[in-house]
């Protein structure tokens, strides 16, 4: 091919423009050129048949795989779908499914969603979604078998274990919207408390409403959690911190290469309370809106962070129509909070930010100033005031939970009871709890523990060396000392796991919410929040220290 035709291709595949320097102009000509010569060479010479569109489109997602997660191509085969989530003109699916041991089992339901209401529970494994047999199918297609019009039908075919009996629903498919706010209430204390789960439309004004009925019964406190929110609209993230720190501030500034992607944002209204004691609850999972939020409001010295350091996501994007009716999500800007600082991540390929895996060391980190002179660091993510540690985690619980034994227990406690106290109330006492033990020895529950298995290593490390023989009598001794400490740990960690089967159990009744309720009274976060809001002394002295 001739090279003023591939300079021809170049700008109708790619529309190069006259902004382009001419240094990329000649890059992108020449790598173009030397792609379609690949595209060609492959085509006549490969011993076999090539596909040249799936190979663009395997070079298309390695090229934007370089660049950042949320830069996404979206060929003409998914164009549509991605449409219809945007324009929200399907119904969504109201259940999570996982593929356990072959089984296909609803593991949660949307509270008050059309699968709700039809009858289904959690632990019910699918067998057929219309004419489609679980059996031979993935979670995604029995999902896509799911969606369709709203108002329109599917039959779903379920075997229910707990009453060992098939069982046949009809659901009518609705237009899903998950709530933004799944909970308010007051804790206790004259503390108030608002769960958050995303920044979609109308975000601010259901925070603004949650707010006032909370004032309305006597707040004197306030916690937004932004745990596990990983964001939305940035407009409503700018409309939530207006409420709390007055009019005309400038909150988040966004800079890119396209001038108009450059813009700040600046709050509009008055506060509605610019003096009322906030902490903002954050955690890994904690992401993009989450960040600006909790980040303004550390900046402006105006709420308290108290939790785990957030995901760092500190990037806008922006979706442009393409040719041959595809189109591109491309990281436009990055966004920068009060202090100067951008929340990003600085490397996230290839790693898992909410690990740990990577951090940005002391020596790399830039120092800001809040509004009150405080030293923040750009470490990616917002860094709490107060850091919470995680629970540790009792090896029996995590054995428990990884067997699904609390799980089946509670679909078990479910299939046998047909209400329970109210969601704060409930809790696993003494008789619920022995039934749970009864359960465990008809299932012939067991498990190896953590020190089990380092004895364990240690013994074939032993052998291994020819030196087994030396420590065989001790490593008797220990491997029974751990067995003895073992057959306690029902008993040892019963309040941990009663905690557990509580929650799950509510989960069944009261759904996600009812288990976030349930929660409130033995949540680290929520405890280090209190202690910090109660403590006027301290609250102060986070925000405003003597220099």
């Amino acid at each position: 091919m001739k090279r003023s035709a591939i300079f021809i291709l170049a700008i109708l595949f790619f529309g190069l423009s006259p902004r382009i320097s001419a240094q990329n102009d000649f890059e992108i000509v020449k790598n173009v050129d030397i792609f379609i010569s690949i595209l060609n060479e492959l085509n006549d010479k490969y011993a076999d048949e090539i596909s040249p569109g799936e190979l663009t489109q395997t070079a298309i997602k390695a090229m934007l795989k370089s660049l950042d997660p949320y830069t996404v191509y979206y060929p003409e085969a998914d164009i549509e779908s991605y449409r219809m989530s945007m324009a929200g003109d399907h119904s969504d699916v109201d259940v999570a499914i996982q593929n356990i041991d072959g089984k296909m089992v609803i593991t949660d339901i949307m509270e008050n969603s059309p699968s709700a209401k039809a009858g289904l529970r959690v632990g019910d494994q699918i067998l057929k979604v219309n004419t489609q047999n679980a059996s031979s199918s993935t979670v995604e297609g029995l999902q896509i078998a799911m969606r369709g019009q709203p108002g329109s039908t599917y039959d779903i075919e379920i075997f229910r274990p707990t009453d060992n009996k098939n069982l046949n629903f009809k659901i009518k498919r609705e237009k899903i919207k998950q709530p933004n706010i799944p909970y308010s209430g007051v804790l206790g204390d004259k503390v108030g408390y608002i769960k958050l789960n995303q920044f979609l439309e109308n975000a601010g004004k259901e925070i603004h409403e949650s707010f006032d009925k909370l004032k309305e019964e006597g707040i004197e406190y306030l916690i937004i959690d932004l745990r596990d929110n990983g964001g939305g609209l940035l407009g409503e993230a700018v409309n939530i911190i207006d409420l709390f720190v007055g009019q005309d501030i400038a909150v988040v500034e966004t800079k890119g290469k396209i001038e108009e992607m450059n813009r700040i944002y600046k709050t509009h209204f008055p506060a509605v309370d610019a003096d009322i004691p906030i902490v903002v609850l954050v955690n890994e999972h904690s992401a993009s809106a989450s960040e600006i939020v909790s980040g303004t409001l550390q900046d402006l010295d105006r709420a308290v962070i108290v939790g785990k350091k957030s995901f760092g996501k500190g990037l806008v994007q922006k979706v442009f129509p393409m040719d041959y009716n595809t189109s591109m999500k491309i990281t436009v800007s990055k966004y920068y909070i009060p202090s100067g600082r951008c929340v990003q991540n600085i490397e996230y390929f290839d790693r898992d930010t909410t690990k740990g895996g990577y951090k940005i060391p002391d020596s790399l980190a830039v120092a800001y100033k809040t509004k009150n002179g405080r030293t923040v660091y750009d470490k990616g993510g917002v860094e709490p005031d107060v850091p919470v540690s995680d629970e540790v985690v009792p090896d029996i619980l995590s054995s428990l939970i990884e067997a699904r034994a609390i799980f089946d227990f509670a679909n078990d406690y479910r299939a046998k009871h047909e209400t329970i106290a109210e969601a704060e109330k409930f809790t696993v006492d003494d008789a619920i709890y022995n039934e749970f033990l009864k359960y465990l020895k008809e299932k012939q529950y067991a498990y190896t523990s953590s020190l089990e298995e380092t004895l364990a290593a240690l013994k074939e490390k032993a052998e291994d060396e020819k030196s087994f023989s030396s420590i065989q009598t001790a490593y008797n001794q220990l491997k029974t000392q751990l067995e003895n400490l073992k057959t306690q740990d029902l008993t040892t960690h019963k309040a941990e796991i009663s905690r557990a089967l509580t929650q799950e159990i509510v989960s069944r009744y009261y759904y996600s919410t009812g288990k976030l309720i349930n929660s409130l009274h033995h949540d680290a976060y929520i405890d280090a929040a209190k202690s910090v809001l109660l403590n006027k002394s301290r609250y102060q002295s986070i925000l405003s220290p003597k220099s």
